[in-house]
């Protein structure tokens, strides 16, 4: 169950920190708003506080950890919000970048 719980929240964490950062993109390069650019940076600000909820509690571990989701969260979300098409190297990075989250943060460890 642990590690269900740690992947749920990297999910979580990914939406907002990816939703976050996407929502000022949308402010500032597309010209939508202030309203935009706020609700990314409480996007934002709410990634922090999921990201302490995790099961570890080494934040080093964690955050290199996720940088391996955001990776991979990145070009799902542009898949999805803007019609990006990765290629087979995003995609061979992508999957490279999750073994490694898996390594980090799943791997047996001496107790």
């Amino acid at each position: 169950m642990t590690v269900m719980r740690s992947i749920l929240l990297f999910g979580l964490a990914a939406i907002a920190e990816i939703g976050g950062a996407w929502l000022i993109w949308q402010g500032v390069r597309e010209h939508r708003g202030w309203v935009w650019m706020g609700a990314g940076v409480l996007a934002l600000g709410l990634y922090g506080f999921v990201a302490t909820l995790q099961p570890d509690a080494n934040f080093g571990r964690i955050l290199a950890a996720y940088g391996g989701v955001f990776v991979a969260g990145s070009l799902a979300w542009g898949m999805v919000a803007d019609g990006y098409r990765p290629d087979r190297w995003d995609i061979a990075g992508a999957l490279i970048c999750l073994i490694g989250v898996a390594v980090i943060m799943y791997a047996p460890r001496a107790a």
